[in-house]
């Protein structure tokens, strides 16, 4: 529906002016254009299209609404180890998917509704306004000052010092309330970042036959990567268990390892280390035979597992934790304890 479509009555009336046109003169060279003549929406000029806008912003605000309550419900709801298939993502956690859809739906559902408002029914003239001083005047100011310093006086604040100390009192505890909400986020970490599943007597479990080891298995200039015995993939903490036990078992001849710790820590030349890269965790996976050097594939730190598995090249900023083995009384690959230090990249409580 066009302007030419509605009675002249009902039409809005025009404004005189859309803004002063200037003439080019040498103090403005650039002659000023003014504003171009304003365009009236459908909704300017017919109510009913103005209620069906007013209709789909509420429509919009109210879907807000009831995604909210879809929120609170999900988290209260929908249990948290529960998972769901949802085409083409796969099997995801029923309870992330519940809650970023309805906490999406409900922001998007507020700006959408906003949008639609500004843009049909609040008024999209354009006013041209002058440029002013941001700076208050000197009489402004000092008027400031005077009502500033009246209403110190005026509320005895200087005087009254028991409603002075415990109102700062509660300002100052009252945030107090917000950081307790935060226990809400999950339990303390404690020490988890500091151990692993290993322990003394625990097996090296082949992580491709999920067989346990015996010497035999493991060949010079070979890679075998390991688990702990009793972590299997469809245990719910596996993710979080192998990303700090998943370990690189290497055999070297004996004379050709130069660390005495290593040395002592391995069996007849096999020795265990972290998986986990020292710089942002990645997984390390490519050995060179030869070297005995192995790769981290994310950003090539290299690491020397004949001594000590030191940094040789890359960013990572210390050796490979590494853990102690022995043959336990069925002849197979056991751990003598946990890693010495943390695994992974370092943190704050490291040292």
């Amino acid at each position: 529906m066009s302007s030419q479509d509605i009675p002249e009555e009902n039409l809005p009336a025009e404004q005189d002016a859309h803004g002063a046109v200037g003439v080019a003169d040498d103090k403005n060279p650039f002659a000023d254009p003014g504003l171009p003549p304003h365009e009236h929406r459908v909704q300017d000029i017919d109510e009913r299209a103005a209620r069906r806008s007013e209709r789909t912003v509420a429509m919009l605000f109210t879907v807000s609404m009831l995604a909210t309550v879809g929120f609170i419900a999900s988290y209260v709801g929908i249990p948290h180890d529960k998972s769901i298939f949802v085409f083409p993502i796969g099997h995801i956690n029923a309870l992330n998917f519940a809650l970023g859809l309805t906490l999406g739906l409900a922001l998007f559902a507020i700006g959408a509704g906003a949008v639609h408002w500004a843009r049909t029914l609040m008024s999209d003239e354009e006013i041209a306004d002058e440029r002013h001083p941001i700076e208050a005047s000197p009489e402004v100011r000092e008027k400031v000052h005077a009502d500033f310093k009246q209403g110190a006086k005026e509320s005895a604040l200087g005087r009254r010092k028991l409603i002075r100390n415990t109102m700062f009192g509660a300002l100052a505890l009252f945030p107090l309330s917000g950081v307790m909400l935060l226990r809400d986020l999950g339990p303390l970490p404690g020490t988890k970042l500091r151990h692993t599943m290993w322990r003394k007597g625990l097996q090296l479990v082949n992580m491709n036959t999920n067989e346990p080891l015996r010497p035999s298995d493991v060949a010079v200039g070979s890679l075998t990567f390991a688990k702990p015995e009793g972590l299997e993939e469809h245990d719910e903490e596996f993710q979080t268990e192998i990303a700090k036990a998943a370990l690189m078992i290497i055999r070297i001849q004996p004379d050709n390892i130069k660390d005495k710790r290593e040395l002592e820590w391995s069996h007849e030349g096999i020795v265990a280390y972290s998986k986990i890269c020292t710089h942002v965790g990645c997984p390390i996976s490519l050995y060179e035979q030869q070297t005995h050097h192995v790769l981290c594939p994310c950003h090539q730190s290299t690491f020397d597992l004949s001594d000590g598995a030191r940094v040789i090249f890359g960013p990572a900023g210390h050796a490979l934790p590494q853990l102690r083995i022995g043959v336990n009384d069925q002849g197979y690959l056991e751990a003598l304890g946990d890693f010495d230090e943390p695994v992974g990249p370092a943190f704050w409580e490291r040292g």
